[in-house]
């Protein structure tokens, strides 16, 4: 079926035509590069994988409950409305969230894969270039498991909210190399993976964690990139130029933080959007949400050298400032830890299966 034959709302023109701006730069010397940089090159060529193979699609998913995570994690769960719900209400609402959720990971998804493709294009250097077309590769397979997570799975899409839609814009429309970096790799892929996590830690189906743990060791590697990258050019910058960036961040921060309300999926209920966005910025469960979504942003933020005044005054206003404290690294090797654990255990059993068969057939042949 058509992808628009299954949006809840009205997505707009099939098209989305974002202006490039910014030069085209090719590097004639291919024999140089930074160790770091190629080492992490080599770990995106190993570490490539097959969507349709690695996961298990034949795993059910019930698109009334296809998350299984807390009731509490709604935002009108408690309310008036709530209690007026019917269980068939309840259910339809999990699946406009769960569609909700999913498909603005598709149009992230989507967007880090314009994003990397415009870093191959633009970054002077040939290291990163490579890194990036592996990156670009990556995008790729993210949007196409998501899409078909949401097609076949739940049977249902929502269009790009507003607040990504303008990140996305501003972090393409800029012609200074570096945007594309500070704007996906940071704040985009940085809130993504935080969102990633907290689904994959609180649900108990299988193909959703299975889904989001991939993805994440993947996440995990261009983190690390952009922290690279960043953390080398900005050291050249004159303070002004870090304040320019340090005020993308700040309004990129502030969209990415409105971007997770769901609001528009409360309105498909009937519920006002003033009202709606009251329930949201009242419950206590997106609040801590809302703080653990940048605690993987903050801390990169700080590590790659911008940390002005005014920077560190909107984190406190946000109630985020205390992440600059957290680990990033040791989230990048638990992401990655994860993955590997569920491909074990995974794939242990399979084989476990596959034994227990052809023990039941020799058996069965041995029988007079």
């Amino acid at each position: 079926m058509p992808t628009y034959d299954l949006y809840a709302n009205d997505p707009g023109a099939p098209l989305w035509q974002v202006p490039a701006t910014g030069a085209a730069r090719f590097s004639w010397e291919y024999d140089e590069g930074r160790d770091r940089l190629l080492a992490l090159y080599q770990k995106g060529k190993d570490k490539q994988w097959d969507g349709q193979k690695r996961i298990d699609w034949d795993l059910e998913v019930d698109p009334y409950d296809p998350l299984g995570t807390p009731d509490e994690s709604i935002s009108i769960y408690g309310t008036p409305h709530w209690a007026r719900m019917t269980d068939r209400d309840k259910g339809e609402l999990r699946k406009h969230l769960a569609s909700w959720q999913f498909s603005q990971f598709l149009h992230g998804e989507q967007g880090a894969m314009v994003c990397a493709a415009r870093i191959v294009e633009s970054v002077p250097d040939l290291d990163a270039k490579l890194y990036s077309a592996t990156q670009t590769m990556d995008e790729a397979r993210h949007a196409e498991i998501y899409a078909r997570f949401l097609h076949e799975k739940i049977g249902m899409l929502y269009p790009v909210n507003d607040n990504l839609r303008s990140l996305l814009g501003d972090t393409l429309r800029d012609s200074r190399w570096d945007m594309p970096y500070l704007g996906m790799q940071v704040l985009i892929e940085g809130l993504a993976l935080a969102a990633f996590g907290m689904i994959r830690d609180t649900t108990d189906k299988p193909l959703p964690k299975q889904i989001l743990a991939y993805v994440m060791q993947d996440e995990a590697r261009h983190v690390a990139f952009g922290r690279m990258a960043l953390r080398d050019y900005y050291k050249q910058l004159t303070d002004a130029e870090l304040r320019e960036r340090e005020e993308f961040v700040i309004e990129g921060c502030y969209l990415m933080r409105d971007r997770l309300r769901g609001v528009e999926v409360l309105e498909n209920f009937g519920i006002p959007k003033t009202e709606a966005e009251e329930y949201s910025e009242r419950s206590e469960f997106l609040a801590l949400f809302r703080q653990l979504l940048f605690s993987r942003i903050v801390p990169c933020v700080k590590d790659i050298g911008l940390w002005g005044k005014r920077l560190q005054q909107a984190y406190v206003d946000m109630g985020v400032f205390d992440m600059s404290n957290s680990n990033l690294d040791l989230l990048m090797a638990q992401d990655e830890e994860l993955a590997e654990k569920l491909d074990a255990e995974r794939f242990a059993a399979e084989e476990e299966a596959r034994v227990s068969e052809v023990e039941e057939a020799i058996e069965a042949g041995a029988k007079p």
